[in-house]
């Protein structure tokens, strides 16, 4: 988890920062949060799932298939080639964060390999303003932020309509069979039950298009087992080339995963 801490003339005013090129930094994320407006482009290539979060449910993109690790992130940084990118990755080493007062405060990841002394773009111009770089940044994550107080809404709609129901998915490991807990997907059943009217409030707030991207969406669970399987296959044969074996063998399917409740 990064070290965020307030954006500062005291703490950054001879700082450098640069956009993120390479992900380690989210190489241990499984699940990342989305809002409503990234559903149309992150439906084409990653599925989308929703968590409970206190009374409510958010959404977010599926990234892994177990806790700490990101299949979209290759060994060496790289985010998969062509695929969406989320919001609060884009924005990095950056974040919203709430103040003391409530307001929305611009914060960083202090640790961050990304803000140094000499490389990037200033924090601040030369009058002690922020820079029109950090100031685009900023503008985006105030868009993002705006669109997440939308998507609230539109999963609290959701769940008034009893159209959350939770997403049984099961892996089948080495011969071992395991359950991923705690994803939830949109009932199609119950959706297509709906009467006119819900209907009609549902689309009022936004919340058809949410609802028919994630179920969209769901086709790309079992690409997660192809990659999986495939840098498991990658990191044996790195194996075996440092130890100077042969790497016939590691591709010969002995690890499957199938999936339940598409």
């Amino acid at each position: 988890m990064p070290n965020y801490i307030a954006v500062s003339r005291a703490k950054h005013a001879n700082l450098r920062w640069s956009g993120p090129a390479r992900f380690d930094f989210a190489a241990r994320d499984a699940i990342v949060p989305l809002v409503a407006q990234e559903f149309p482009r992150a439906q084409l290539c990653m599925p989308i799932a929703f968590v409970a979060q206190g009374d409510g449910f958010s959404p977010v993109a599926v990234l892994g298939l177990q806790a700490g690790r990101n299949l979209f992130v290759a060994a060496d940084g790289r985010w998969l080639d062509g695929c969406y990118i989320p919001a609060m990755y884009r924005g990095y080493p950056f974040a919203l964060a709430a103040g003391a007062d409530g307001q929305q405060v611009l914060v960083c990841a202090e640790d961050s390999a990304l803000i140094s002394e000499t490389a990037g773009a200033a924090f601040f111009d030369a009058q002690g303003n922020p820079d029109p770089a950090v100031q685009a940044v900023l503008d985006f994550l105030a868009q993002v932020q705006q669109n997440r107080a939308v998507t609230e809404r539109i999963c609290s709609a959701l769940a008034q309509y009893g159209l959350i129901q939770p997403w049984p998915i099961s892996l089948q490991m080495e011969g071992d069979a395991r359950r991923v807990e705690g994803l939830f997907r949109i009932d199609e059943t119950a959706l297509n039950a709906l009467p006119a009217e819900s209907l009609a409030a549902l689309q009022q707030v936004g919340a058809l298009p949410v609802a028919y991207c994630q179920l969209l969406s769901m086709q790309h669970l079992p690409q997660l087992g192809k990659l999986n399987a495939a840098q498991q296959a990658s990191a044996r044969l790195q194996s075996a080339a440092a130890a100077g074996e042969s790497g016939q063998g590691f591709l010969d399917g002995s690890d499957t995963i199938s999936f339940g409740g598409l």
